[in-house]
């Protein structure tokens, strides 16, 4: 009976994302501080999760951590199945520029480029094929919301709508993970609020999952999983999952 059930269940999904005891120290001189001290966490696909902690917390050293910008000086994070700690440089690059997609607290918007411009710049850099672009750029630019304003530079456009272009940027070249570091800090509440209604309609029409860092208490409900972290590592009693979301 136990076998028999063992072949029809159907298998557990296996994490997008996993990381395993990781740790990460500086050399300050002869001192040696240590930024995140043993840190567990994994994020499923199609996953909202949250990473909350004062600033200074470790939350953004993690973050470049699992988008291979920074490696762990001990410890494991695989992603989509590779071993993103064990892989050289230009590996990690290519894995960025194919299946990563970054938000920045600052949009990271080219100035002199349209919202247009600047999402088909992502596709330009992930190689895509030219023929695709009209058509992607187009449907994201859509997606969150800026089908009338996508010929508009970023000066021309408020902080939420600039958010909302580095957004359609990010997921453009369609990566399976998008890392946000702080997306709604330079935002009022509305426009905070508006952000991440369109990462919630991203997860549900991308297939991408989402981690995000965040000191703003009232988005939190949002997420599916939040882990808060308090001096490099995460607080176990304060780590939650939505069951709303």
């Amino acid at each position: 009976m136990d076998e028999m059930q063992s072949q029809t269940s159907e298998p557990l999904e296996e994490p997008l994302l996993t990381v395993h005891d990781v740790v990460r120290s500086f050399q300050v001189g002869s001192v040696q501080l240590d930024v995140l001290k043993g840190i567990h966490m994994q994020v499923m696909r199609k996953q909202l999760v949250m990473l909350k902690g004062r600033s200074g917390s470790g939350k953004t050293t993690l973050l470049n951590m699992l988008g291979g910008l920074d490696v762990p000086t001990k410890g494991e994070i695989r992603f989509n199945g590779l071993s993103f700690h064990t892989m050289s440089d230009d590996e990690r690059t290519a894995v960025r520029r194919r299946d990563i997609g970054f938000i920045f607290q600052t949009y990271a918007l080219l100035p002199l480029l349209s919202a247009w411009e600047n999402v088909e710049l992502s596709l330009r850099l992930a190689k895509t094929p030219k023929h695709l672009w009209k058509e992607r750029v187009g449907h994201c630019l859509e997606l969150v919301g800026l089908g009338k304003r996508m010929h508009h530079r970023p000066f021309e456009l408020s902080g939420g709508e600039q958010q909302r272009v580095a957004i359609a940027k990010a997921i453009a070249h369609q990566p399976t993970l998008i890392l946000a570091d702080e997306p709604t800090a330079e935002l009022d509440s509305q426009m905070g609020a508006q952000v991440m209604a369109v990462f919630r309609e991203i997860i549900r029409t991308e297939d991408v999952a989402i981690c995000m860092t965040t000191h703003d208490p009232t988005i939190l409900e949002v997420a599916d999983y939040v882990y808060e972290m308090v001096d490099g590592r995460f607080d176990r009693s304060s780590n939650h999952t939505n069951q709303a979301s």
